[in-house]
């Protein structure tokens, strides 16, 4: 017997509404990765979607979880709290990057243009 036998009705029903949800959001976040056409577009879809469908799935683990141990268990929390300070700052990176290069492109073009100097 597996813990997963023990959960009551309300439980599953909550783990199961939950995970769904999460897996909703990180669809959805990678449809719009597909569907977006350029980079600056692209970068905010799978942050945001992936984010929220994590954090419905670590809040289904945790209510699967503490229900099926009866005490509460939080260790899924580290991994929350890793994603929500890794994604902006991953984000934040890459768009200032894209933004850089596409500066320096900018310029180089002008310089290339005719009556560009």
């Amino acid at each position: 017997m597996n813990h997963l036998d023990a959960l009551p009705p309300w439980a599953a029903i909550v783990v199961a509404v939950l995970m769904l949800t999460g897996a909703s959001f990180a669809c959805i976040g990678s449809i719009g990765l597909l569907r977006l056409k350029n980079f600056y577009q692209r970068v905010h879809a799978p942050t945001l979607g992936t984010t929220l469908g994590t954090f419905c799935m670590l809040a289904a683990s945790i209510t699967c979880f503490t229900v099926a141990h009866g005490r509460p268990i939080f260790n899924e929390i580290l991994i929350g709290v890793f994603l929500t300070l890794t994604t902006p700052i991953t984000l934040m990176l890459l768009v200032r990057t894209a933004r850089h290069r596409d500066v320096a492109k900018a310029v180089a073009d002008a310089r290339q243009a005719p009556g560009g100097d």
